[in-house]
């Protein structure tokens, strides 16, 4: 039991440590990307980091097999390169033993990646596209930045402030008409304003502006047209209300009483998640013995190709699945077959099986060589 503490202590602090850095190094890209949506006025950042944190167990769900799998490559190679796992076997411990070992730590880390993928990943994602949707409701006033002009083209928003009340100062708005096939720009400048809601119809927003002019149409045409007013309402155009539908957000359950592809696809990509954690054990167990000479990363360019491999062809069947290339009972079961074959094999090898029977004697040749 204490060989086991120790193992399993090598072994997870590992993947803790490679879980947070890849992590770090996901959300960093991420963060760098919404924070250019939220200084374009795309969110808020209120939004972005609440989005952000909702989305790190799905980050989770995908780093956590490859962290463990390098974790054990890294943990057993340093007990080999130290000869820590000489003195063990040495001692009586069997490589078969190791192995019962190796699969024990990795069920613990199986159970979390199973509650991560069947109910806190869908959990926080379905927080996350409902956050979409109030995102949604939400028009380019509520994002604006004093002192920036903020949208592309004709479409353009400009507040010089904001004042203590909440009113926004010296507003300048470019928009456009559609009067048939044509688009008629127009341009509002305004002292004052401010964003009104009407509960009552239904969450309609409107811009109300104080003493201002309104520009319509081609500079130089008849059309032309300058309007002066005290008060001037624009109704701001609102997002439709969509359903969450996306497969990634749905409850695990859900997934289990659906016959659509996309929802039974996503079932077996989670299921695939968890069921390949125990055979990259088995797989880096035996990839992990090397040498002094060999260094500790000698097997870990091999082994990480696997790896991808195992987990591109996982994507590839989850694709198939959606387009119904391939028959939603075999989901990806198959992938997981070949590749316990393939972790047998190498554990076989690492085992020393086949030397074993390369060694044994003819049966009609004596211990020291003399034919009986």
């Amino acid at each position: 039991m204490k060989l086991f503490r120790y193992l399993a202590k090598e072994v997870l602090v590992s993947t803790t440590a490679v879980t947070l850095i890849l992590l770090l190094v996901i959300l960093s890209g991420r963060i760098v990307n919404y924070l250019g949506r939220a200084t374009e006025g795309k969110m808020t950042f209120e939004f972005l980091f609440l989005i952000l944190g909702l989305h790190i167990p799905s980050f989770i769900q995908m780093i956590l097999p490859l962290a463990f799998f390098l974790s054990l490559l890294l943990a057993y190679g340093r007990l080999y390169i130290e000869n820590e796992m000489s003195i063990l076997f040495a001692s009586g411990i069997s490589k078969l033993k190791l192995a019962r070992y190796t699969l024990g730590i990795s069920l613990f880390v199986t159970l979390l990646s199973a509650f991560i993928n069947f109910w806190l990943s869908p959990t926080a994602e379905y927080k996350v596209e409902e956050a979409y949707k109030e995102q949604d409701t939400l028009t380019v006033f509520d994002f604006i930045q004093p002192g920036r002009f903020q949208g592309s083209g004709q479409q353009t928003t400009y507040i010089d402030g904001l004042s203590s009340e909440g009113w926004m100062r010296d507003i300048f708005v470019s928009d456009y008409t559609i009067r048939g096939d044509q688009r008629i720009p127009t341009h509002t400048l305004a002292t004052y304003g401010e964003q009104v809601r009407i509960e009552s119809r239904q969450g309609a927003n409107y811009l109300v502006l104080k003493q201002g002019t309104r520009y319509q149409g081609t500079p130089g045409s008849r059309e032309y047209q300058v309007m002066q007013f005290d008060t001037y309402a624009i109704r701001l155009e609102e997002q439709p209300t969509a359903t969450i539908n996306a497969a990634f957000a749905m409850p695990t359950l859900f997934l289990l009483q659906s016959d659509v592809p996309k929802y039974q696809a996503e079932l077996h990509w989670r299921i695939a998640l968890v069921v390949m954690i125990p055979i990259l054990a088995i797989i880096g167990l035996s990839l992990s013995q090397v040498n002094p000479r060999q260094g500790r990363f000698f097997k870990m360019l091999p082994a990480i190709l696997l790896m991808i491999g195992y987990l591109g062809l996982l994507i590839w069947g989850k694709t198939a699945i959606e387009k119904q290339q391939i028959p939603i009972k075999y989901g990806l079961w198959w992938a997981h077959a070949l590749f316990a074959v393939i972790a047998a094999y190498l554990f076989l090898g690492f085992n020393q099986v086949f030397r074993r029977r390369t060694a044994k004697l003819p049966k009609n040749q004596g211990v020291n060589g003399a034919t009986k």
